[in-house]
């Protein structure tokens, strides 16, 4: 039953393992026997054999064995052609490898130089704008204390409206006296509880 496939007999279509070529060793068939070894190896014996043909005015033989060396020589080279065309495309990946690398390294470097130079400052950041929710009023729902009606009795100021108009007074006006805080009222000492519960008997 033949393959539903046709066959080409193309040497283009042919599926040649080119892998290790120049190490590989080969069989050769030829005129005066076999031939084995690399392909180097058959190239100088078959040109060893052309000579010796040629020596004994045998011109068949001899440029029967030239035709034979001839054969493995393309292999060779066709073979050390792939191998220098791997080891560029290489070299070329490995390049564009090591580049990539140097690039990022210095994009990691840049970022890292980065914060120092122009660390986040809050006070250049846009501010938000603040409103005065307090209410004047006397009752704010606080328990009243000793240091809040002092603070009460006292004017509040808003320290951002008045921030520019103060820094131009100080100049002008004398220093203000601080009123000194009164004295605080001495604290009640717990009564120390000597009997917690007295057993009944």
């Amino acid at each position: 039953m033949r393959s539903p496939k046709p066959r080409s007999r193309s040497k283009s279509n042919r599926n040649r393992s080119v892998g290790n070529v120049v190490n590989r060793v080969f069989d050769s068939s030829g005129p005066e026997g076999k031939v084995r070894g690399t392909p180097q190896q058959i190239i100088e014996k078959y040109n060893q054999l052309a000579r010796d043909a040629q020596l004994g005015n045998d011109r068949v033989a001899a440029e029967n064995f030239q035709q034979h060396a001839e054969h493995y020589l393309r292999m060779l080279s066709e073979a050390q052609r792939d191998q220098d065309q791997r080891r560029e495309q290489q070299e070329r990946e490995n390049r564009e490898r090591q580049s990539e690398r140097d690039r990022e390294r210095s994009n990691r470097d840049a970022v890292r130089h980065v914060p120092e130079q122009s660390s986040f400052d809050p006070a250049t950041a846009p501010q938000p704008d603040v409103f005065d929710m307090s209410d004047h009023s006397r009752d704010n729902g606080l328990v009243e204390t000793p240091e809040s009606s002092q603070q009460s009795s006292m004017q509040i100021v808003d320290p951002l409206a008045t921030v520019e108009a103060s820094q131009s007074k100080v100049a002008e006006a004398p220093a203000k006296v601080v009123k000194p805080r009164a004295p605080r009222k001495p604290r009640k000492k717990p009564v120390p509880s000597k009997v917690l519960a007295e057993p009944t008997a």
